[in-house]
């Protein structure tokens, strides 16, 4: 009989999904739970969506996760303040028991999304059980880590997702009896999705997840920049150590699909006339005179037939498509797969940004990404740059590529609902 190598008996270990005792608002010291959360730090639309949370409450979330000062070590040192802080006053409590959290989204539109938080084994690329599809920015990452190891916290989850597909039905079965009982937690958000968070701590609930994970294969919905954090710091802290998991939001999409939007672009500096000036002859461009849905509904038209962007930031709409072959055989590496080299983002980012507009996709201060749309254009408008708004790529296209190994250009996709910030942290001493 073959025995297995050590490849294939770390493969076989599988997702381990660990309980941990969390740290929590106490919603008696708050002035209520929705207004001391947030969404992801890198959703936040700063300096605004950020003063407007700040001013939410005393106690929100963003001054853990987007602390503001001179530099960022005083950045870090005053997050690890804060927090320690707010735990002595009492404002953040660890739950008695470790446990793994239920965690319930709902809209007012009908969509539902339930998933388990946990501590997540941090796995090596080459176990492939954790699919990255983008990759990430180094500075972003080093940011992060520099902030978990200050605060010795994992402040935020990151969103993961695995395909059931009746493999996993017990786990499946166990949240949906445990929706039907009362939550340790239940808010409504300003954007208006209702969130709800129970507590298993019973032996037999928490051995079938991990029975049930065992199997499974997670792909990395948002979070990219968070999980390379996750390994990072792993490898610099000799094992056994909290740095051997990561804190983590997985979601069986067989039962709830996740729905899959576009991250835009800004691009500082640049004036609209000039960006369209530098695409004469390259790319297929015309004014789009109408309000921003029905410019975005002719932008998911011409995706359709192939890649297209809508620029914004004179006031007006302009649809941009139909690039010319030669300029993207010429831009567009040809070693990758062909769902790669025809993804928008690719050629965003190989042939307009590298080529055409000569922006570093690596400078902040050349390009921001921003999830919202309205606020992309608004910021443009307001700044003299460019918006760039994308049209979003199909989950299937996503998943396919990242189990071939490639991944797609960084902030290619926004996956959601994300899981808000603040409803429950993981603290190393916990």
């Amino acid at each position: 009989m073959k025995t297995a190598g050590p490849s294939e008996a770390k493969a076989r270990r599988g997702l381990e999904l660990t309980p941990f005792r969390g740290l929590r608002y106490d919603p008696d010291r708050v002035g209520s739970l929705a207004a001391v959360t947030s969404p992801p730090y890198d959703v936040v639309v700063r300096p605004d969506g950020l003063h407007h949370l700040q001013s939410a409450d005393p106690y929100n979330i963003v001054r853990l996760i987007l602390p503001e000062a001179e530099t960022p070590e005083a950045r870090n040192a005053q997050a690890a303040a804060t927090l320690n802080r707010w735990r002595a006053e009492g404002v953040l409590t660890t739950d008695p028991e470790p446990g793994l959290y239920v965690y319930e989204q709902r809209d007012g539109d009908g969509l539902l999304q339930r998933g388990i938080i946990g501590a997540l084994r941090v796995s090596d690329p080459d176990e492939q059980l954790v699919l990255p599809h983008e990759d990430v920015m180094p500075h972003v990452v080093a940011d992060r880590a520099a902030l978990m190891l200050a605060t010795s916290a994992n402040l935020e989850p990151l969103l993961l997702t695995y395909p059931g597909d009746g493999s996993a039905t017990a786990t499946a079965d166990l949240i949906e009896r445990t929706a039907k009982t009362s939550p340790v937690l239940a808010t409504t958000t300003e954007d208006g999705f209702h969130h709800r968070l129970w507590s298993l701590t019973d032996p037999e609930d928490l051995a079938t997840v991990r029975t049930d994970l065992a199997g499974q294969q997670a792909l990395i919905a948002d979070g990219h920049h968070r999980w390379a954090t996750y390994r990072r710091l792993r490898a610099q802290h000799p094992s056994p150590s909290p740095w051997d998991h990561g804190l983590v939001l997985l979601v069986d999409t067989a039962r709830y699909p996740l729905r899959v939007r576009a991250i835009h672009r800004l691009l500082h500096g640049l004036p609209v006339t000039d960006a369209l000036t530098a695409l004469d002859g390259l790319f297929r461009v015309r004014r789009i005179d109408a309000a921003l849905p029905e410019a975005m509904e002719a932008l998911a038209e011409a995706a359709g037939a192939g890649n297209a962007f809508l620029l914004a930031g004179d006031g007006a709409f302009h649809l941009v498509d139909r690039p010319d072959p030669d300029l993207l055989a010429r831009t567009v590496p040809a070693d990758r797969p062909e769902a790669w080299r025809t993804l928008d983002a690719t050629v965003l980012h190989s042939t307009l940004l590298d080529q055409v507009w000569h922006i570093s996709e690596d400078s902040p201060a050349h390009i921001a990404y921003i999830h919202d749309t309205a606020a992309t254009v608004e910021k443009a408008e307001r700044d003299g740059g460019t918006a760039v708004l994308m049209h979003p790529v199909h989950e299937e296209v996503v998943r396919d590529l990242a189990r071939q190994g490639v991944t797609m250009p960084r902030k290619s996709t926004s996956f959601g609902p994300k899981p808000a910030s603040g409803l429950v942290l993981r603290a190393f001493d916990g």
